[in-house]
């Protein structure tokens, strides 16, 4: 198996998949895209479920998905819009079969690094409030804002109308807005220099 820049994501062998033959080219096609598009989709996994191992797995699942039919995906118009599909639809399949329970340890695991996602102000407050949202409203804005599609890309995505996503958007937000609160801006001092 290749090792790919996008860790974590090792392909199949060139001689099968799944019971299936892939020819050298389907699979170099894969490999690319794979290594192109995959900390990207790690990253949107990762706000849509903030935990980086599931999102890990999740983007995993959805190439798996994607990769039984990559040879009928070489006429779609939009990748990035059917691999977020395929990530969305995998961490809703997630959500569904995941334990939601704590599990209790002795030893606390260490603290995750920082990583590309980077850390600012507020970082915490932030991905705790995201969390808090239902699963519809977390995906319509992690891709309406930090995947920075338009609504009818994330409507065609979450697979609703326009007006649904306007109105998941705008509920997300507001929610956000009553759980953080008022923004905290610095505003600096007029006057001399120090």
């Amino acid at each position: 198996m290749s090792a790919l820049v996008a860790r974590g994501f090792p392909l199949p062998e060139r001689t099968t998949s799944g019971g299936c033959t892939l020819d050298a080219d389907v699979s170099d096609a894969f490999d690319n895209y794979v290594r192109s598009h995959g900390q990207r989709l790690v990253r949107t996994a990762y706000l849509l479920t903030g935990d980086r191992q599931a999102a890990e797995d999740i983007v995993q699942n959805a190439l798996a998905s994607v990769l039984a039919s990559w040879r009928r995906l070489r006429d779609v118009s939009n990748l990035d819009a059917y691999m977020y599909t395929a990530v969305v639809n995998a961490r809703s399949r997630w959500w569904r079969r995941r334990w939601h329970a704590e599990i209790p340890t002795d030893v606390l695991p260490d603290g995750a690094e920082a990583g590309e996602l980077g850390r600012v102000d507020g970082y915490a407050e932030m991905m705790a409030a995201l969390a808090g949202l239902p699963p519809r409203q977390r995906a319509a804005l992690v891709l309406r804002f930090y995947e920075d599609l338009s609504e009818a890309e994330t409507a065609r995505i979450l697979g609703c109308s326009v007006g649904t996503v306007k109105s998941q958007t705008a509920r997300g937000l507001e929610k956000l807005r009553i759980t953080m609160g008022p923004p905290r801006m610095s505003v600096p001092r007029h006057g001399g220099t120090r």
